[in-house]
């Protein structure tokens, strides 16, 4: 959980209202994310806190589809919180080598940015809005508007509504869909290019 106050030139927002929120963000998110790199996703939250539950609902929305080029951690099952975040952090990086991560969190702002999402060029740091002292996390980020800030930041968790939580995890969850199917394509698309590219050609000597 992290605070958002502030617009940045860095940021891209959408709007959970907006029919065709999902569609702006893969949008958004086929433009920022290296084409080349397999990308891990680390959903950040607990399921014990209905506001903080916005990236592991992601990360379990995700974990049972066919990604190949994201690596999804943190679910409802296997939260990725305060209490194993950094441990979970060495695991990614033994597991993968110089991983590109998207951080998922769950954050507080203004009252008029509730519902919305950003997505942010960067790190986020978890646990911001409860003043934790944990890792930053990501070159990248997205970060649900779940509830404002500035009083009893854990009240305002625990009675953040489940409704808004949910749309807004579906919305981002569908979002990193298309962005799977639009890379895979891109991906099937170049592979024969880049092969045939990369042939080098057979020359044949001529026998005198």
């Amino acid at each position: 959980m992290n605070f958002k106050d502030k617009f940045s030139r860095e940021e891209r927002r959408v709007s959970t209202e907006d029919p065709a929120m999902s569609d702006q963000l893969a949008d958004y998110l086929i433009e920022w994310l290296p084409p080349s790199k397999e990308i891990v996703i680390a959903c950040i939250g607990t399921d014990r806190s209905t506001g903080d539950s916005f990236g592991p609902l992601v990360g379990s929305m995700l974990h049972d589809q066919l990604l190949d080029t994201f690596h999804i951690y943190g679910t409802l099952e296997e939260p990725l919180h305060a209490l194993n975040l950094k441990e979970r952090l060495s695991d990614i990086h033994r597991s993968h080598v110089n991983p590109y991560i998207l951080a998922v969190d769950a954050c507080l702002g203004k009252s008029s940015s509730v519902g919305s999402v950003v997505l942010g060029k960067g790190s986020l740091n978890p646990g911001s809005a409860l003043k934790k002292d944990l890792p930053p996390v990501g070159q990248i980020h997205i970060s649900g508007m779940v509830n404002v800030s500035g009083f009893m930041e854990h009240v305002v968790l625990q009675n953040t509504r489940l409704h808004v939580v949910m749309q807004m995890a579906a919305k981002v969850a569908a979002a990193i869909q298309m962005t799977e199917a639009k890379r895979r394509k891109t991906s099937m698309e170049t592979r024969p290019f880049q092969a045939f590219t990369a042939a080098r050609p057979v020359i044949h000597k001529r026998i005198q």
